[in-house]
């Protein structure tokens, strides 16, 4: 039964995958929704939710933020080591900086500014992942409880499937590793939910994992995709959709709890 509903998620992902695939000439206000999508995903779902799991306090501390704060750094420190970060400050006004941008640095830019995406992609793809496990040891406890569950996991996959297309494609014109890592995503709730059929996870270990998880989400949000969708492009309309994805993660957290 559990791996039946998690088809439903599959579907999901992908729909919103594909969604982000057919807007690519609104690139900005595709990053805009994402990173409100993003945002309202770790305030509305990812922390709330970590720290249910858990109420492991290490150093006085719930053991879900340690992870947060964790996961952030770690995609910093991943950014710089591969030298990925581009400064935006010369899109956002009309200025110019005395020595100028070359050619060769905006492409080198744009040859590894991928990587990051690519990372949190990659964690879209555990969460989802975890989704699956959730549903599966939801109907462990219970058809009721599974159902529930499952129900919560489905209202946000097309925003998982949406985001893991777009962090996935960031700076990178050939689409092929993003549309692998979709179908990864989408498939990853139904091993997930045949695991949950077999396997027991402690909340005190899922806790900690959706922490450091939101912490990876919020930088890829504020360091890449939003600075990406405001660069020379209408601020208003893409500050509208950021708005229109916090709210919409918000009406779907309500509806789930």
């Amino acid at each position: 039964m559990a791996v039946l509903v998690s088809v439903l998620a599959f579907v999901m992902t992908l729909a919103g995958g594909f969604a982000a695939m057919r807007v690519r000439d609104r690139r900005h206000l595709v990053l805009g929704l994402a990173g409100g999508l993003m945002l309202g995903v770790v305030a509305f779902d990812l922390i709330p939710e970590s720290l249910e799991m858990t109420r492991q306090r290490p150093l006085g501390v719930p053991a879900p933020m340690i992870g947060f704060a964790a996961g952030f750094v770690l995609l910093h420190v991943v950014e710089q080591a591969v030298a990925i970060h581009r400064a935006h400050e010369d899109e956002y006004a009309p200025h110019v900086h005395a020595h100028g941008t070359g050619a060769g640095a905006g492409a080198g830019a744009g040859a590894t500014g991928g990587a990051g995406g690519l990372l949190a992609a990659s964690a879209l793809v555990l969460h989802s992942l975890v989704d699956g496990l959730s549903i599966g040891l939801g109907f462990q406890s219970g058809t009721d409880v599974g159902i529930f569950v499952a129900i919560a996991v489905i209202t946000h996959d097309f925003a998982d499937g949406f985001n893991t297309f777009t962090a996935a494609s960031l700076h990178r014109a050939d689409r092929r590793p993003a549309v692998l890592l979709l179908l990864l995503d989408a498939a990853a709730p139904i091993a997930g939910a045949a695991l949950g059929t077999l396997a027991t996870v402690p909340d005190a270990v899922l806790g900690p994992y959706l922490g450091t998880f939101a912490g990876v989400l919020l930088y890829l949000a504020a360091a890449e995709i939003l600075p990406e969708a405001h660069s020379v492009h209408p601020r208003v309309m893409t500050l509208c959709a950021t708005g229109a994805g916090l709210v919409a993660v918000l009406f779907i957290a309500g509806l789930a709890g």
